[in-house]
């Protein structure tokens, strides 16, 4: 009798022990689409002229906001804390870039300049943002519902190159008349690092494949950058020409990111 109560319980526990492990335990792989929405800050920035001149002006533009769906690969592995609890790490790589639609950069004269004569507007067209190589790495613990069904938060680091394209021209304005003239453009890039917060949940369709929901949030440094180009600079106002350098600065306030993603992956 006692042999047969000691075999039961074995099985008993046993078979609650095979319940309550997550086929989520181990290693993973997954890919995502949904939609990526990016919110960048107003720009801020200057264009200061050696010699002088009056000549220094002040660069602004609201903020944009631009997105589409992303392609993001990720892989990771949970450690199986108890019969409800699980602790992971992972890394994901958004594979798409996404860019925002060209926008202007209003001019204005800095305080004690005349550069832009009273009455007349300067803007400079065809600036754009892109960003791209998003990179994330995060801790990732999980609540599971049952051994099939998981829901888990993520938090860690997130990297992004932005690319800021500048203006192409720049278009005066005076007495109902417009002239648009070439600029000093380019493509400066960095990489720009923040937060990631994230929420989602799996679910096993059959055998390790399952199907997940997930959102996520990223913070990210301001990005800012500066050039300097050597011009002949002009003064209309006072009719001064000289040779010199001209340093512009470009600042935007902020850069935030969100997805919303679904996808698949594969529990091993």
């Amino acid at each position: 009798m006692k042999k047969q109560l000691l075999a039961a319980v074995v099985t008993s526990l046993v078979a609650t022990s095979t319940f309550s492990q997550s086929v989520f335990s181990g290693f993973y792989g997954q890919v995502s689409t949904g939609y990526e929405s990016n919110q960048l800050g107003s720009l801020s920035g200057s264009a200061t002229e050696k010699p002088n001149n009056n000549s220094d002006i002040i660069r602004s533009a609201p903020s944009q906001t631009f997105g589409g769906a992303p392609l993001i690969f990720g892989a990771g592995y949970y450690w199986q804390a108890n019969d409800k609890w699980l602790i992971g790490v992972g890394a994901d790589y958004s594979a798409l870039s996404q860019t925002s639609s060209s926008f202007p950069v209003s001019m204005t004269n800095a305080p004690g300049n005349t550069t832009v004569v009273p009455g007349s507007t300067v803007i400079a067209n065809g600036a754009s943002m892109q960003l791209s190589n998003r990179f994330n790495i995060f801790f990732t613990p999980g609540y599971a519902i049952d051994k099939d069904k998981l829901v888990y938060i993520k938090a860690g680091y997130s990297q992004v190159t932005t690319q800021f394209t500048r203006n192409r021209s720049v278009t005066r304005t005076a007495n109902g008349v417009s002239v648009t003239t070439p600029a000093t453009g380019g493509n400066p890039s960095s990489n720009q690092g923040g937060y990631l917060l994230g929420l989602g949940y799996k679910q096993i369709i059959t055998g390790g494949l399952y199907g997940f929901v997930e959102g996520n949030y990223m913070s990210y440094n301001s990005p800012s950058d500066s050039f300097t180009t050597t011009v002949t600079a002009l003064n209309t106002v006072q009719g001064i020409t000289s040779a010199g350098t001209r340093t512009v600065t470009t600042n935007f306030n902020s850069l935030n990111s969100y997805q919303f993603l679904v996808g698949l992956g594969y529990a091993f």
